[in-house]
């Protein structure tokens, strides 16, 4: 098999011998699709461990990660020409159609354009999926509200959105298949929209670009703000070179973590990841307690209707309130777990 895709690599033009295998690309994509689930799941334990503490760190993942993630692209794309994964496996950015010397590194356009491709664009669809995922929730829990018409429309989007991510991996892959056979410059629309393609890093590009860090003496002709931002610049390179270092030292053990989190290993992981049945509620062990105080929804403070537990604590709410403050809040409102509607368990008694 070995020598019968050697052409994959090697049947590249005379004038495209700078141009990366499919192999080199795809490994570099795969790089970053890494990091994310393995951060995650940090995040999961320290909130599970410490929910009052770390539990901001759970519900709004999404953005710290997405600011820290355009910091990092931000500091490579600046030094080196190319995103964290990309300088990770020696490749650079250039100009898609060659007219501007590759030393030069990128325009400013280019730059921004493949800062909001490589960040942003993930963030969005994300946001997206999560958007999605809980409409369906509220479909299976048929749960129908008046609708006008910028919700219908709201729904409509929602409902092609699925279909807009086929065409979007169908983009992909056929992108990928052109770049095989060498009928283009790109593997990836995301490449293309940003108007730039993957070259290998050489020895001359190192010494003619800025890729060490600047020198940080300030300089007294300079202003306050050129001071400022120069003091922002060498903190955010810093912090940039610190997640590179620890990136770059674990990554077998991200890629151990994308193994360990595959479909064929998620019955194991459930069934290590989780989380501790609560403790019962003192109130149950106290004699003087009625059975109606024991009725008690712990949100209104009435007595229950529609009783739902909530699997992630076994704590019992009225159906109504629990079901509004587990959507709000991703969490449970007495042990602070994470939880979503998903863990809403209906309880029917035999004389209801």
């Amino acid at each position: 098999m070995a020598e019968r895709g050697a052409h994959l690599t090697t049947a590249a033009p005379a004038e495209d011998t700078d141009r990366p295998s499919v192999f080199e690309v795809l490994a570099q994509d795969s790089l970053m699709g890494a990091v994310k689930p393995a951060l995650l799941h940090a995040v999961k334990i320290l909130a599970t461990s410490n929910p009052a503490r770390y539990g901001f760190l759970w519900r709004r993942f999404d953005e710290i990660y997405v600011i820290l993630d355009m910091l990092l692209q931000h500091h490579f794309l600046s030094r080196t020409s190319a995103s964290f994964s990309e300088n990770f496996y020696g490749l650079k950015r250039v100009e898609a159609d060659g007219t501007r010397a590759a030393h030069l590194g990128l325009l400013r356009r280019q730059h921004w354009r493949s800062l909001l491709l490589l960040a942003l664009l993930p963030y969005l669809h994300t946001k997206l999926d999560k958007v999605l995922a809980r409409q369906r929730d509220e479909d299976d829990f048929s749960i129908r509200l008046p609708q006008s018409f910028m919700q219908k429309l709201y729904r409509a989007f929602l409902a092609a959105y699925p279909f807009v991510c086929m065409a979007w991996d169908g983009w992909v892959f056929c992108q990928q298949l052109l770049y095989v056979f060498g009928k283009t410059r790109t593997h990836s629309p995301l490449l293309w929209l940003a108007g730039v393609k993957l070259s290998y890093l050489t020895a001359n590009d190192i010494h003619s670009l800025d890729l060490k860090p600047s020198d940080p003496a300030l300089s007294p002709s300079q202003s306050f703000v050129e001071k400022c931002q120069r003091l922002a610049s060498t903190a955010v390179g810093g912090v940039a070179v610190s997640l590179s270092t620890s990136l770059s030292m674990g990554v077998f053990f991200l890629q151990f973590l994308e193994w360990w989190y595959s479909s064929e290993n998620q019955s194991t992981v459930k069934s290590l990841t989780s989380l501790p049945t609560p403790p019962p509620p003192l109130h149950l062990h106290s004699q003087e307690t009625s059975l109606t105080h024991i009725k008690v929804c712990p949100l209104c403070r009435k007595v229950r209707t529609n009783d739902t537990a909530l699997a992630t604590s076994g704590y019992v709410f009225c159906y109504k309130c629990i079901y509004v403050y587990v959507k709000a809040n991703q969490r449970c409102p007495l042990t602070g777990y994470p939880s979503g509607l998903q863990h809403l368990i209906k309880i029917y008694s035999p004389d209801g």
